[in-house]
């Protein structure tokens, strides 16, 4: 019987572990890319890639954390996850750059969408009718505060729209991986990053960013140099998180945990965030899409907590029979 408070303990902690560092690391990118002007989010991302290599590394040297050393195997057992680990990352950064707050979270919704389409695919997992309603709410009012978004961009609507496909993808591969135990949390995350870091900084080099980032005059600031490094330690951090989340949830929770988080970025965006412009349809529709996803969020921890539940009553009863 302790062991079942342990384990819903576990799974809260690793569920709001994810939540608050989400939620963080969209605040500092917005103002490291935003605020301050920064002009590559690539490097922001190889500045995210290199601190979790650098504090995987440390960590297995000082025997804190173990997994597997690099031989021939170790690119099959983690792809595509270092792929998706970078677009994932890369198109998040530019979607954030491009995009209010507001919008930018209203259309990270579809990811749900995505998810779920991903989890069935991948993991065979099937979903209640209320669920898919739910969802429908979530994309009908992201559609129609999209439809009188004031400040649109093309190019922000499209980065954060693949953002959503490769978390979607992200996530059920992450779930499927750890399922297989091959190389555990910390050896997909070490190698997400090691492998995909070279590749990036080339991308950097060969559209200009790289130049761009170094002659960057926001240098000498040191306010400026704090939230820099605060977005690539808190890079690790969500990577981290997420995977922590997937592993004792799902890949769905996760979800639905970014999801309920975003309701809080949604009106702190609105009233901080100094680039969201009002229009009564677009609020409308951005407070149809947060209703949306928050029955959402009830209606499905609900059905875990009853699948749960007769999972339970199932075992006992056979374990009766078998006395």
């Amino acid at each position: 019987m302790a062991d079942k408070p342990l384990t819903l303990f576990v799974k809260l902690f690793a569920a709001g572990f994810y939540g608050v560092a989400s939620f963080l690391i969209v605040v500092v990118n917005k103002s490291v890319l935003t605020n301050y002007r920064f002009p590559s989010s690539i490097c922001v991302g190889i500045g995210q890639m290199l601190a979790t290599v650098v504090v995987l590394w440390v960590g297995k040297a000082s025997r804190v954390i173990t997994f597997p050393d690099c031989d021939e195997s170790i690119p099959r057992k983690a792809f595509p996850l270092p792929l998706l680990y970078v677009g994932n990352q890369i198109t998040g950064l530019l979607g954030t750059k491009r995009l209010n707050l507001p919008m930018f979270t209203v259309l990270r919704r579809f990811s749900i969408l995505f998810t779920m389409l991903a989890e069935g695919i991948l993991l065979k997992k099937k979903f209640s009718r209320p669920v898919q309603l739910t969802v429908f709410t979530m994309i009908l009012g992201a559609f129609i505060a999209a439809s009188a978004d004031l400040s649109f961009d093309l190019q922000g609507y499209v980065f954060i729209l693949l953002n959503d496909v490769l978390t979607a993808a992200n996530g059920a591969y992450v779930k499927q991986k750890l399922d297989a135990k091959e190389l555990g949390k910390y050896g997909l995350l070490y190698y997400n990053a090691l492998f995909m870091i070279i590749p990036t900084v080339l991308l950097a080099h060969v559209t200009g960013d790289m130049q761009k980032a170094v002659e960057y005059d926001g240098w000498s600031d040191g306010f400026f140099l704090s939230l820099f490094v605060l977005s690539c330690i808190m890079g690790f951090v969500l990577m981290y998180s997420t995977v922590l989340c997937t592993q004792y949830n799902s890949a769905l929770t996760t979800t639905i945990v970014g999801c309920i988080k975003n309701v809080l970025v949604t009106y702190i965006g609105m009233v901080f965030g100094g680039d969201y412009v009002f229009s009564w349809t677009n609020f409308i529709g951005l407070n149809i899409s947060i209703a949306g996803s928050l029955v959402y969020s009830y209606i499905t921890l609900t059905e875990e907590q009853s699948i749960t539940a007769s999972e339970a009553t199932k075992l006992d009863l056979k374990g009766k029979v078998v006395v």
